[in-house]
């Protein structure tokens, strides 16, 4: 299984100088049945899947407030991936670990996020097959950081200036 705190399995790369540090939302061995895959008899009925995630966000307010307002609730994430599993549309896991992603990072708002999703014994002769994916929160693009400054000179006001 995904051990989402082990290390290498769901540690978050280190930030560099630039990046803040993340805490750390995760749900392991969520598991639930959908129709996925490519091949006849996959199609038919729904198999299970296992899906485990581990996503994190700078500083979770949270741990001041102690309000679940202020976090990533995992009892949402929980029931939003059960929807999924429901409505996807997709045959590789590749695809449902990728909706997964941006389920997470879209609609949680997580900056970062790693995701495995699983189909148990698929074969007789293996505990499960899958994907593992990482995805970051796309950033602004330096030309996008630039044009603001510009619009802002245009507007009479100088960024740091009086």
């Amino acid at each position: 299984m995904f051990q989402a705190l082990a290390p290498g399995a769901g540690e978050r790369p280190s930030a560099t100088d630039q990046e803040e540090p993340l805490d750390l939302v995760f749900l392991e061995g969520f598991r639930g049945h959908t129709v996925i895959g490519i091949y006849a008899g996959e199609l038919d009925e729904p198999q299970p899947v296992e899906i485990d995630l581990c996503a994190g966000r700078p500083r979770v307010r949270a741990c001041e407030t102690d309000r679940i307002a202020d976090t990533m609730d995992y009892g949402e994430i929980r029931e939003r991936l059960h929807r999924l599993l429901r409505e996807h549309g997709v045959q590789l896991l590749e695809a449902l670990a990728e909706q997964v992603a941006r389920i997470v990072i879209d609609e949680f708002h997580a900056h970062w996020v790693r995701v495995r999703v699983a189909k148990p014994r698929k074969f007789e002769d293996t505990a499960a097959v899958g994907v593992v994916i990482e995805r970051r929160r796309s950033l602004p693009s330096l030309a996008a950081s630039r044009a603001a400054t510009l619009r802002l000179i245009g507007h009479g006001l100088v960024p740091g200036g009086r």
